[in-house]
């Protein structure tokens, strides 16, 4: 009698379950890669800014005139980054273009009636980046010192061009009387703070954006390229004065942008948007959070504006000690920021799962 075949194995089957297997291993290996590479240190930051933003929405009603503060500082971060880090072009006065973008939107409002705030961005952004592109032309024809005196002298003859100027800008006084209109005409600024918080972090958002494209593109790797050898760059026909201006006035308008923000959303702007320790605060921020990483610029303003903050609140004399220790704590420990500390934590976790 004969017995029965049995029905033979098709040769894909195990194939087909190796595959898988296969592929479910290298898109795991794949994401550690990821996570434990120096993109892990952004994506790790993006991730966690993210929580954050959504717990303050959620639960933090008291903070959100705080975190819309917190998101004007991270968009006047980045446009720092962008110069010092990326392009290495040396500032100690780009407040003058935060300044220029709050006064900007004040003088329309209260001027002109120009309440409208979304446009009254792109108004401040422009004003900013003309402003920009004048300067710059002077700025980048020195380099190191030099640049530093010119930034600081064009940010110091600003600063007294408002002093004086009491029937436009208030001077010592500051300019009040604003008003600014619903955003996108359904949604008024509360005295909580809602609104405040929404309409800066969704700026942020499209800001962050494009500084991302912007630096991941070939123009932003030309920068990178600038800034570690201008004169190989000049060699393969790179312009680099062209790119260097174009960038000055991008981040000049991004920092009137920034500075528009805040006119906004507090409705007054001071003299101080423009004072020289305010520059210096940000390069402190961009050092801080790590320069020539733009999630890094992201970490120093979330860190030096919440310390700010909570460090003022607690001694009000002698806040400003405190903050210099820990930011001298931060240079010795983790000399390329607090992203750089991130990045040794995660390379020290995947030494770990190797071993």
């Amino acid at each position: 009698m004969e017995r029965p075949m049995s029905r033979p194995i098709p040769r894909n089957e195990p194939v087909k379950s190796l595959s898988v297997s296969y592929q479910g291993a290298a898109a795991a290996s794949t994401w550690r890669g990821l996570a434990m590479g120096r993109g892990g240190s952004d994506l790790v930051i993006a991730v966690l800014l993210g929580l954050g933003a959504l717990a303050t929405l959620l639960f933090g009603e008291a903070y959100w005139l705080l975190a819309a503060q917190v998101a004007i500082t991270m968009i006047f971060a980045l446009s720092v980054d962008l110069l010092v880090g990326f392009a290495g072009i040396v500032t100690l006065g780009h407040a003058v273009f935060f300044g220029l973008g709050a006064y900007a939107v004040g003088i329309a409002s209260v001027e002109l009636g120009w309440t409208e705030p979304l446009s009254a961005l792109l108004l401040a952004g422009a004003v900013s980046a003309l402003l920009g592109a004048a300067t710059g032309v002077l700025v980048l024809r020195t380099r190191g010192l030099g640049q530093l005196m010119l930034t600081m002298a064009f940010a110091s003859l600003v600063y007294e061009i408002a002093n004086r100027a009491k029937p436009l800008t208030g001077g010592a006084d500051g300019l009040q009387g604003m008003i600014v209109s619903p955003v996108a005409g359904l949604f008024e600024f509360d005295i909580f703070g809602l609104t405040a918080f929404l309409y800066t972090l969704a700026v942020l958002i499209v800001v962050v954006v494009f500084a991302v494209l912007m630096t991941r593109s070939p123009y932003g790797r030309s920068l990178v390229g600038i800034r570690e050898n201008r004169v190989r760059m000049q060699a393969i026909g790179t312009g680099v004065q062209r790119r260097l201006l174009s960038i000055y006035i991008v981040s000049a308008a991004l920092a009137g942008i920034a500075g528009a923000l805040l006119a906004q959303t507090s409705q007054f702007v001071g003299l101080n948007v423009l004072h020289f320790s305010l520059s210096g605060e940000i390069l402190i921020i961009v050092a801080l959070g790590g320069a020539g990483r733009l999630w890094g610029a992201l970490l120093g303003a979330v860190v030096f504006t919440l310390f700010k903050d909570r460090l003022s609140a607690l001694d009000p004399a002698y806040w400003y000690f405190w903050l210099g220790l820990l930011l001298a704590v931060i240079v010795l420990f983790a000399p390329k920021g607090l992203i750089g500390l991130v990045d040794r934590l995660l390379a020290l976790l995947h030494r770990k799962e190797a071993a």
